[in-house]
Order: C-alpha cells, then sequence, then structure tokens
C-alpha cells in the first residue's frame, strides 16, 4: 500500500516577477531609443575649424536653411517648417520672453548664399543682436 501523499493546495497567487523584468527591459529599451527617434531636417553642414560654443542653461533658437530653400525653426526639441515672415514674428515672440537665447543658423552646404544672408537679415530685423552659424569639424 501506498503512503498517502498530503494533497497540494492549488496556489491562487500570480507570479508578477517575469512581468516586471520583461517592463524593466521595455523601460530600458525605450530610454535609449527614444533620443534616436527625434525628427529632424537632413541638412549637411559646411565644415570648418571653429572652437565649440559653451552650453547655456537655456536651449538655443535654430534656424534651418534646408537644401531646397525651405525655413525651420527649432527651439528645444520641436522644429516646424517656417516662412520668412512668420520667422520674425516668432523669433520675437521668444527673444521676449527669454531675451538671453542665443541664435543659430545651420545652412545645408548645398543651398545659395543668398538664402542664408536672407534668413539673417530678417533675424536683424527681429531684433537680434548676434548670431551663430553652426558648421561641422573638419575630418
Amino acid at each position: 500500500m501506498k503512503p498517502a501523499r498530503p494533497r497540494r493546495r492549488p496556489l491562487a497567487e500570480i507570479n508578477v516577477v517575469p512581468y516586471i523584468d520583461v517592463t524593466l527591459v521595455l523601460l530600458i529599451i525605450f530610454m535609449v531609443t527614444a533620443p534616436l527617434l527625434q525628427n529632424g531636417v537632413d541638412v549637411e553642414l559646411p565644415q570648418a575649424a571653429a572652437r565649440p560654443v559653451p552650453p547655456r542653461d537655456t536651449p538655443p533658437l535654430i534656424v534651418t536653411v534646408a537644401a531646397d530653400g525651405r525655413f525651420f525653426l527649432r527651439l528645444g526639441n520641436e522644429r516646424e517648417p517656417v516662412r520668412i515672415e512668420d520667422l520674425l514674428v516668432k523669433v520675437r515672440a521668444v527673444l521676449r520672453h527669454r531675451p538671453d537665447t542665443r541664435v543659430l543658423v545651420a545652412g545645408d552646404d548645398k543651398v545659395a548664399y543668398g538664402r542664408v544672408v536672407q534668413v539673417m537679415a530678417a533675424l536683424q530685423r527681429a531684433g537680434v543682436d548676434q548670431v551663430g552659424l553652426l558648421t561641422r569639424p573638419p575630418s
């Protein structure tokens, strides 16, 4: 005769440790890939041997001139296409609220020089005293 084994009662709890592990892995994946998913305009910056500008607390206002001549305005992570007339209004509004904001111009290597000058003249009319030009370091 076999000895009677005590019957085990069914376990009514759900083991959540595997779910926490999967959630942690997904969180790490999203944290790593989120900065890579920023939308942007593909611009080939000209090369120049210049020293980098020291960073500030406020993000700079970047005006981009694409290869096809269109203008884009970026403050922080938001980038939007703008017309030259709208550029004046938006830059004035930003400088009114944050006068210490730096203004930088990123012109594509293939864009006509006149388009970059047009942006710089518009920024001057908007009240910008100093404009920085973005370049790539020489390879």
